[in-house]
């Protein structure tokens, strides 16, 4: 069903410490702007509080969490939302191009250029070692940032996500580099983002 997405090319980012694949455009099987338009009005949005420094603030963005198991990050525990059509065939073309199989995803939505996602890794435990993480962009372009942790030679790595985009990052990516996106100065549209992940299962028998 999905052999005509191999023929979408891909380019290796050539990024010390970390292994990233960049497909700039792939095959949805249906207009990028239809695809967007569901995920914003069918998803159950939520804006989570997460803690800083000891005190709560609401993240600059609004997030939903489906899958098969739940997850944890910076203090947040998402309990998963079951899946639906629409999210299971994007699994499904992404797992194809990517050759890796996820049973959850992040989805992020930035309403306009003041939504943002702070700089971290992700690498919580229920990610295991070394996580594939596939990240699917649709909507206006944002700019992904890339940091590397120690080596203060590297400059922040500046990447441009065109809707219809997908990023792969796996191996020692989340080790040594973090990543994030910053408010705009330019006005920008809506822009839904979904990191497709593999949580392990024994890290939800703690």
């Amino acid at each position: 069903m999905y052999d005509l997405l191999n023929e979408f090319e891909f380019e290796q980012l050539p990024l010390p410490d970390a292994d990233l694949l960049l497909w700039r455009q792939v095959d949805l099987g249906r207009p990028y702007d239809s695809v967007l338009q569901e995920l914003i009005v069918s998803t159950d949005w939520r804006q989570e509080e997460i803690t800083v420094y000891g005190k709560p603030y609401l993240q600059p963005r609004l997030s939903a969490w489906h899958g098969d198991l739940s997850y944890s990050y910076s203090g947040i525990r998402l309990e998963p939302q079951p899946w639906t059509l629409s999210l299971l065939d994007l699994k499904a073309r992404v797992e194809a191009l990517t050759e890796r199989e996820f049973n959850s995803v992040l989805l992020n939505y930035y309403r306009d250029q003041n939504d943002s996602m702070g700089m971290h890794s992700d690498d919580e435990r229920e990610l295991g070692p070394q996580p594939a993480i596939a990240s699917l962009s649709l909507g206006d372009e944002r700019t992904f940032l890339l940091k590397h942790k120690t080596r203060k030679d590297l400059k922040t790595t500046r990447l441009a996500l065109p809707t219809g985009s997908l990023l792969l990052m796996w191996g020692d990516t989340q080790q040594y580099w973090r990543h994030g996106i910053n408010k705009e100065r330019r006005p920008c549209g809506p822009r839904v983002n979904l990191t497709f992940r593999a949580i392990k299962h024994e890290a939800n028998l703690r």
